[in-house]
């Protein structure tokens, strides 16, 4: 073979190519792979949901962290393996972390409205949480919708919040990546899901997993970056943990869903400080604790302007709002998440000193 044709047509290299096809017939032909949580334990349960104690690696902060997730997804996004665990790389730098998983309503739980999930599930397990660990004061972090339902919570309880971090957190809910015509619908009542929730009860997870679909601009992405580094093996374990977390959607309360849509999605009375849980007017303004609010700059699930004026609602002094690289899911998966959060968290969480003798 020529020279000037080698150059025209790179030589393929035979082993790598060997290593890429062989990972992806894996991914095609073998079953979904496990997915091992960072060492915890169980410290309280109610109904379908279950609050997980991460001891740290070694302890350095007094107060604890507490993760909460989306209702819409299995919060295992957060713990998804080592080298990719937010869980993880949360307890690698020092901080003890309650987390707590929703569960997968079943259709006795159709009923179930967000004022319970806030109150009667959130409330109790930070109840329990602070309880356990014997703290004064402990950090909410939420993420996404988990992210919302952390503010929502933090501006109506009496439980002492030190610190909240909002990650990619949905606050205005009048713009979206959903087309104008759907959102427009929704807003003006053409759009309408109170019947849909009332024939099901609960939403099946094969439905939102199709919802999600129909949100995320070309699925055909995430295969393509296989194909493309497939050759990498690591790069393959953190794909196929991914790959079977979008598959494995939550189901969701008929209840929850039309309260969301409409008090969410179609009023916007978060934003226009009309919602009410609990008998409660969620007023923003009640937080005071210190807050960190970042979005990620291909985020393709929550857009920027969505996160932003939740900065000009809330009445405390020390706020922080960053912007970061990367996506809405791959903020989870390479552990930047951790990282950003701790750069804040770390001096705002009461580092123990160290006795010397």
């Amino acid at each position: 073979m020529s020279a000037s044709f080698r150059n025209f047509i790179p030589m393929l290299h035979l082993d790598k190519e060997k290593v890429r096809w062989d990972q992806i017939n894996k991914v095609l032909t073998e079953t979904k792979p496990d997915i091992v949580p960072t060492p915890r334990e169980i410290i309280w349960k109610k109904n379908k949901s279950t609050l997980y104690y991460h001891p740290a690696k070694e302890k350095k902060y007094e107060i604890p962290l507490f993760l909460v997730y989306s209702l819409l997804n299995k919060p295992y996004i957060l713990d998804i393996g080592e080298g990719s665990s937010v869980v993880g790389g949360l307890t690698e730098r020092g901080y003890d972390v309650y987390f707590l998983d929703w569960g997968s309503p079943g259709y006795e739980d159709s009923d179930i409205t967000l004022d319970n999930y806030i109150f009667d599930y959130l409330e109790n397990a930070v109840k329990r949480a602070l309880r356990h660990s014997g703290a004064k004061e402990i950090s909410m972090v939420g993420y996404c919708l988990g992210g919302t339902i952390s503010a929502i919570f933090t501006s109506i309880t009496k439980l002492p919040i030190k610190n909240l971090v909002l990650a990619t957190v949905p606050i205005d809910f009048s713009i979206g990546i959903v087309p104008d015509k759907w959102l427009k619908g929704l807003q003006n009542g053409i759009i309408n899901f109170d019947h849909f929730s009332d024939v099901y009860g609960v939403i099946p997870s094969e439905y939102l997993y199709l919802m999600f679909r129909g949100l995320s601009p070309v699925y055909v992405s995430p295969w393509v970056n296989l194909i493309t580094r497939a050759h990498d093996e690591e790069y393959v374990k953190k794909w196929r943990r991914m790959d079977k977390w979008t598959k494995d959607t939550a189901s969701f309360s008929g209840a929850a869903f039309k309260q969301m849509f409409n008090d969410l999605y179609k009023d916007n009375k978060l934003l226009k400080g009309e919602l009410i849980i609990g008998g409660r007017k969620v007023d923003l303004k009640n937080i005071t604790c210190p807050v960190f609010v970042f979005s990620t700059s291909r985020d393709t699930l929550i857009l920027e302007e969505q996160s932003l004026p939740v900065m000009d609602m809330i009445s405390s002094e020390d706020k922080t709002y960053e912007v970061f690289e990367g996506g809405h899911v791959s903020l989870a998966l390479t552990g930047k998440f951790a990282v950003f959060a701790d750069n804040w968290l770390k001096t705002r969480s009461n580092k123990i000193k160290k006795v010397t003798v």
